[in-house]
Formats: C-alpha cells, sequence, structure tokens
C-alpha cells in the first residue's frame, strides 16, 4: 500500500518534521522555518474553553428504535410507527468538577442525548436524578459558585455547599440523592436518565400534554460506597471513561429503556405541587410509566475532543411534537445553553460533524467564524427572496395557547408552593433500603463535618431543621452522630 505524504494544514508536502532549521548544528533557530511555527502556534490552541459545568465526561454514538406507540401524545415523526429508528450520540458527564476530576465524585451526572431524526436534532438534556437543587434559573449562578472553588484559596468548600442549602430548602430532595450511594455511580453504564424538566407533547390533532423522560438503564443500578468511590478516584480517575469504552469495544452494547410520564392540562391543574417545578417528581402510581423505545450505545467516537469535546446539546433543540413548558429552570436553559455553545465553540458549532443534522438544514444564518459555505455556496442570505425555493411549511406551525395570567411580575417562586419536605422525607423513608439510609446518614456526616469558620453551628443547625423537617428519624440519626442536642427548639448545637 502506498504511504500517504506528511503534509502542512495547506496540504503541501514536507519532509523536516523533527529537526528545527538552525544556523549550523548549534546555531540558533530560524525565523523563517514556519513548519515549526506552524505546530508550535496549533499546539498552544489545541484546548477550547471548558464547559463551566459538566466539564469532565464520555461519548458514544448509538441507536434509538420505537417500541411502543405513542402517537396519541405525539406528532413527532420520530414516533409515528412501531419501528422507526434514528441514530443518537449520548455524552455523560461529572457536573461541578474540571475536566481533570475524577469520574467517581460525589456528584450528579449529566445524561445528555442527541437523536438525529428527520425533523432536524432533538436534544434531551437531563441528569440521572429525576429532580434538581433549586427551581429558578436565574439561582442557577449563585448555586454552581458553591459546587466550584472559593476564590481566595481556589479549594472545594463543603461550608459554601452547606450554607447555600441550607438556606434553600428547594434543594433538599436532591441533596438526599446527592449524599446517598446514587451520588457516586459505578460509571455511566449502571445508572438510569432523566429528561428532569417536565416538557410538552402536541399530537396530530393539536392536543397538548405534560411529559416526563425517563431511561432506565437494562445493565441494572450499581453505586459505590463512599469509600469505594474516593478509592477508585486515587486509583483510576478515568474509572467511567474506561468502563464505557471497553464495555462497548468489547461488543457488551449499554442499553437503556426510554419510558414516559404523562398529565393532562386538567390533572395539572389540580396536581398537589407545581407540575413544572424541577425539585418535585410525579408519583408513578399517578401517573405510570409507559414505555416508549430502547436506547442502545455501539459506537466509541474515533476522535474525542472532535466528538465529545466539541459536542454542544441544547433544550431549545426541539422537534414538531415535542415542546416546552412554564418550568423556570427549563426556560433559563433554554437560552444558557445555546449561549454557553456560542461562547465555547462557536456560532457556527452546528456544522461540526457531531452536531450536524444528517438531513437537512435550510436557513438564513451565513458567516462567523469557522463558517463553512460547502452547503449554502451563493444561496441568499436573506428571506423572502425571488431566487431559492425555501418556504416555510404550516405543518410546522407553533402550538398556540393561552396564559394563566396577563400580570407581569417577578413572583416568588415559592409561594403557595414551599412545601420541600414531604417528598425528600418519602425518599428516606419510603425508596430507600435500610442499608441505603445507613450510608446516606454517614455521608450527610462525613460531609457536614467538612464545614468550618464562625458560621459553622449557624449552618449546620439550619440544615438539621430540614432534615427534621422531612423526616424526624433522619434529622435524630444525623444529629446524633454530630452530638447535637435536641431541646424544645429543636436543636442547639454542642460546643
Amino acid at each position: 500500500m502506498d504511504s500517504k505524504k506528511l503534509t502542512l494544514s495547506n496540504g503541501s508536502p514536507y519532509y523536516e518534521h523533527q529537526d528545527s532549521q538552525t544556523v549550523g548544528p548549534r546555531g540558533p533557530v530560524l525565523l523563517q522555518d514556519f513548519i515549526l511555527q506552524e505546530n508550535l502556534a496549533h499546539f498552544v490552541r489545541e484546548r477550547i474553553p471548558e464547559r463551566i459545568v459538566h466539564a469532565k465526561g464520555t461519548g458514544a454514538y448509538g441507536t434509538f428504535t420505537v417500541t411502543h406507540d405513542i402517537t396519541q401524545y405525539t406528532k413527532a415523526r420520530l414516533f409515528s410507527k412501531i419501528g422507526n429508528s434514528c441514530r443518537m450520540f449520548a455524552r455523560f458527564s461529572t457536573v461541578g468538577g474540571e475536566k481533570g476530576s475524577a469520574d467517581t465524585a460525589r456528584d450528579p451526572r449529566g445524561f445528555a442525548l442527541k437523536f438525529y431524526t428527520e425533523d432536524g436534532n432533538w436534544d434531551l438534556v437531563g441528569n440521572n436524578t429525576p429532580v434538581f437543587f433549586i427551581k429558578d434559573a436565574k439561582k442557577f449562578p449563585d448555586f454552581i459558585h458553591t459546587q466550584k472553588r472559593v476564590p481566595k484559596t481556589n479549594l472545594k468548600s463543603a461550608t459554601m455547599m452547606w450554607d447555600f442549602w441550607s438556606l434553600n430548602p428547594e434543594s433538599l430532595h436532591q441533596v438526599l440523592i446527592l449524599m446517598s450511594d446514587r451520588g457516586t455511580p459505578y460509571g455511566y453504564r449502571h445508572m438510569h436518565g432523566f429528561g428532569s424538566h417536565t416538557y410538552s407533547m402536541i399530537n396530530d390533532k393539536n392536543e397538548r400534554i405534560w411529559v416526563k423522560f425517563h431511561f432506565i438503564t437494562k445493565q441494572g443500578i450499581k453505586n459505590f460506597t463512599n469509600d469505594e468511590a474516593v478509592k477508585m478516584a486515587g486509583e483510576n480517575p478515568d474509572f467511567a471513561q474506561e468502563d464505557l469504552c471497553n464495555a462497548i469495544e468489547e461488543g457488551n452494547f449499554p442499553k437503556w429503556t426510554m419510558y414516559i410520564q404523562v398529565m393532562t392540562e386538567e390533572q395539572a391543574r389540580d396536581f398537589r405541587w407545581n407540575p413544572f417545578d424541577i425539585t418535585k417528581v410525579w408519583f408513578h402510581d399517578d401517573f405510570p410509566m409507559i414505555e416508549v423505545g430502547e436506547m442502545e450505545l455501539n459506537e466509541v467516537p474515533v476522535n474525542y475532543f472532535a466528538h465529545v469535546e466539541q459536542s454542544i446539546f441544547s433544550p431549545s433543540n426541539l422537534i414538531n411534537g415535542i415542546s416546552f413548558s412554564p418550568d423556570r429552570m427549563l426556560q433559563g436553559r433554554l437560552f444558557s445553553y445555546p449561549d454557553a455553545h456560542r461562547y465555547r465553540v462557536g456560532v457556527n458549532a452546528h456544522q461540526l460533524e457531531v452536531n450536524r443534522c444528517p438531513f437537512a438544514i435550510n436557513n438564513y444564518q451565513r458567516d462567523g467564524f469557522m463558517a463553512d459555505s460547502s452547503h449554502y455556496q451563493d444561496k441568499p442570505n436573506y428571506h423572502p427572496n425571488s431566487f431559492d425555493d425555501i418556504k416555510p411549511d404550516y405543518a410546522y406551525k407553533n402550538y398556540e395557547y393561552e396564559l394563566d395570567s396577563a400580570h407581569v411580575a417577578s413572583y416568588n417562586r415559592n409561594e403557595n408552593d414551599d412545601d420541600h419536605y414531604t417528598q425528600p422525607g418519602l425518599l428516606y423513608s419510603k425508596a430507600m433500603t435500610p442499608e441505603e439510609r445507613h450510608n446516606l446518614i454517614n455521608n450527610i456526616v462525613g460531609s457536614l463535618k467538612q464545614i468550618t469558620g464562625p458560621k459553622k453551628d449557624e449552618i449546620i443547625n439550619r440544615q438539621l431543621c430540614h432534615f427534621f423537617r422531612a423526616n424526624i428519624e433522619l434529622g435524630m440519626k444525623v444529629a446524633s452522630q454530630l452530638n447535637v442536642i435536641i431541646d424544645a427548639n429543636m436543636m442547639n448545637h454542642t460546643k
């Protein structure tokens, strides 16, 4: 087989790849060695800004196949008949850590899916938990700052984490999940995935229902204990990356079953909680799981940077028949995710292979950094015009609806919706086994003991109040291990 010539980026072949041009064997390097310049200049530009959240992750390609009929709920072509399938890409990640952090850190896990459908790319961007810490995107930067590093020392801080959580009881549901062994999953194959937010589906009769998406692992749930996770972080900080890649390369393709929960608009009006509150779940007894299809991951990307690092996901990437809801966190993410990608990868990130719709893109966006005109060529960049054949299709007209109120204000997110304790209490008392409750309490106590400074007692007491309100046993066991004496006012911390 003929060998390929080594070339510069302009395609010109060259020979001297190992040695710079110098004046004599020991002389200075010449500026005219443009091969040296090109290689060094490219090298220092090989990185793009890492994600502020979800920086450490892995990804794989696969297939999604529809196995059950849900056409009564959605007109999306993907779900128009049993047996339909599409190629897809999944990216899993930790949330708070930097790109070089350990895969087994106690953290939620990102669960981002891209479906390459005939009606465009559909992104479902969620986590391995059905709830989140906060219910309004306005609070997101403050929350994430508490999961990052203290400005002065550049160290992680249990103090600022628990200070924020204790001042925001809406976080309790997610905190209990995080502090359980579900906060340290055994890689990415053994965890469920959730769209987390409430979305909507519109059918061919222009009827809307609310929907939640669930992906249940067919490998079975498997978690590390805290000690096992800490040990693995030292032995193999890339454990989850290695586990997924090895499984796929060995032909052991991981699979998840997709389910939905649906709620009518009438049921939403009568629901005990705000159905668009991402700190709450919909009970399965009230809103049963409906099977939809199967997702299989079967291909490791050939280049991590090109496919995983440059992949972009956004809940604003929706397809006809699937839409958003008034979920405050979702509404904020509709802006923040594509805005982050425009900053991090560029305004033409959608033209990259992993992000590109494989069917058709017809619009009037042009130019910007890294613009590729191979598709647009000399087509007009304005609409309407007399030269192209692009026409808006009425079949894709947005769903029209009336709002409940015309009054504009910054409504208190917790007004008439301040039950932050019932669901966390049920999670502890009904959903967890005795072993899981034991590990949860040990993990909480271990983390609370890391709080430092003059506000330590105040923060611990405030958080204990939340535990007590969720479940008395939970509060008592945490307080006992922290040597807190419970008085008539619930607690005082002993010196």
